[in-house]
């Protein structure tokens, strides 16, 4: 799923393939919050995030350098290539922060807002803008997440909302790096390419705050080994092939949208495997995010 040239194909609305593929991947990063939990007092998150972004790095520079050489850089593609690898590092960095003085579900309700965000950037497309009713989707789905993971918090009011703030930045940077991608030369890379320019500066950013707030400890078991070699062969790796791969050839704002399943996968991994409670608000909330994806799409699969 690579593409040798930098020629920016036409991107087109969401097909059967392209549903399947971000279900999968959906579950996939759902899987990944189990992942990264179960091994969390041996690495910390931040921590095991550099790591998997550094052996992604390796993979994908002997990838790069194998077909491009000495020139793979100067085709103008450095400045938006380093933009969107701090924007990808930024929300890691913003989110960690975030659960320092948050919940995890509010963590979660405000870091997807990035398809909204990502819509907001891509508006100014012809091919992306969208329709009033599809808009009233975005909102039903976004509402479906409100409602499945937001709750009470004994928390104080203000930590609350520095918390919840710092994910809203998270969900921003995530989604302006789609635009970022979208708009930028970087675009235009292949997509190797564009997948070392972010897993590079995530190693470099996630190694450097980890370093700065003392959480390099890495305490090696096989649980451990095993987590970080499905972080990086599986989610650093074979996801971010697959994902911008279908960010070159769909429509962005569509696929972002989906991207609000990841969430409901990983409760319901984290309930399959670590035991987590469901109740009927998360299968209300998830039933709403479904009505909004369908909104969206309304139009396509009235035609078909």
């Amino acid at each position: 799923m690579t593409d040798s040239d930098s020629v920016l194909p036409v991107r087109r609305p969401l097909d059967l393939r392209a549903v399947s593929l971000v279900l999968m991947l959906c579950a996939i990063w759902g899987f990944q919050q189990v992942a990264l939990k179960g091994v969390a007092a041996n690495a910390a998150p931040v921590m095991q995030l550099a790591i998997r972004s550094g052996g992604a790095t390796i993979f994908f520079a002997i990838w790069v350098f194998s077909r491009e050489g000495c020139r793979a850089f100067t085709d103008g593609t450095l400045p938006s290539g380093v933009l969107l690898g701090t924007l990808f590092s930024l929300e890691f960095i913003f989110v960690g922060q975030a659960l320092v003085h948050t919940t995890a579900a509010h963590s979660v309700v405000f870091l997807y807002t990035a398809p909204i965000f990502a819509a907001l950037g891509l508006q100014f497309l012809p091919e992306e803008r969208l329709s009033r009713l599809q808009w009233a989707g975005i909102a039903v789905a976004f509402a479906g997440i409100v409602v499945a993971f937001i709750g009470f918090s004994a928390r104080p009011a203000v930590e609350l909302l520095t918390g919840d703030l710092l994910a809203l930045l998270g969900g921003a940077s995530w989604g302006f790096s789609n635009v970022v991608l979208r708009r930028g030369r970087v675009g235009g890379a292949a997509t190797a390419k564009t997948i070392l320019y972010q897993v590079a500066t995530a190693t470099i950013l996630l190694g450097a705050f980890a370093a700065a707030t003392g959480q390099t400890h890495v305490e090696l078991s096989m649980m451990t080994t095993l987590s970080l070699l499905f972080q990086t062969l599986i989610i650093a790796i074979y996801s971010y092939l697959v994902w911008f791969w279908l960010l070159r050839h769909y429509l962005t704002s569509r696929l972002m949208l989906l991207s609000l399943l990841t969430p409901l996968f990983g409760v319901l991994f984290g309930a399959a495997l670590l035991g987590d409670p469901i109740d009927l608000r998360f299968a209300l909330g998830a039933a709403l995010v479904l009505m909004g994806v369908l909104i969206v799409n309304l139009h396509l699969l009235l035609q078909r």
